[in-house]
């Protein structure tokens, strides 16, 4: 049956991929090794999820599972692509619950932290060339909004869509 096809195929590339990019050779050699589409027909696909908002390999799913079997074939190629990070996802936040008072876990956040704190930084560090930093001058009207939400975002307990509207 096409939809269990469907649903192992993008659970594969979804559990054997780290998204976006290295996704494409995986949906491109599934898709030509089933017949499902010609490697042109991949190629147009990929443009369009890339030219679409979301993720490239949601999207991807998403127009290969429409090509193939309909709507209900993206959605099933949509699930199948999320079943890997969903299911470590849960079994992680099972053993975080589960060992939640334990030594080791805690010695583990206590240098996780920092990293992330430190990926954070750095994502925010480049970001600023383009957003407050605009051809080499310093938008001032961007630092007003920046600011101002960030001010939104400590003083109230506004949610983040309420925060991007006002911003």
């Amino acid at each position: 049956m096409v939809f269990v096809e469907l649903f192992y195929v993008f659970a594969l590339i979804g559990v054997t991929s780290f998204g976006g990019m290295s996704m494409v050779p995986l949906i491109n050699a599934q898709m030509i090794s089933h017949g499902w589409m010609t490697s042109t027909e991949v190629l147009d696909i990929v443009a369009m999820a890339e030219m679409t908002p979301g993720s490239l390999g949601f999207n991807c799913a998403t127009f290969a599972g429409l090509r193939v079997a309909g709507i209900l074939g993206a959605i099933v190629a949509n699930l199948g692509a999320l079943a890997p990070t969903f299911t470590i996802t849960c079994a992680a936040c099972f053993f975080m619950k589960k060992f939640r008072d334990s030594r080791l876990l805690q010695e583990a956040m206590y240098g996780i932290r920092p990293v992330c704190i430190g990926l954070l930084v750095s994502t925010i560090a480049g970001m600023i060339d383009g957003t407050l930093i605009i051809s080499g001058a310093f938008c001032w009207q961007s630092a007003v909004v920046v600011a101002a939400v960030s001010l939104l975002l400590w003083k109230t307990k506004f949610g983040i869509p309420a925060i991007i509207a006002i911003a």
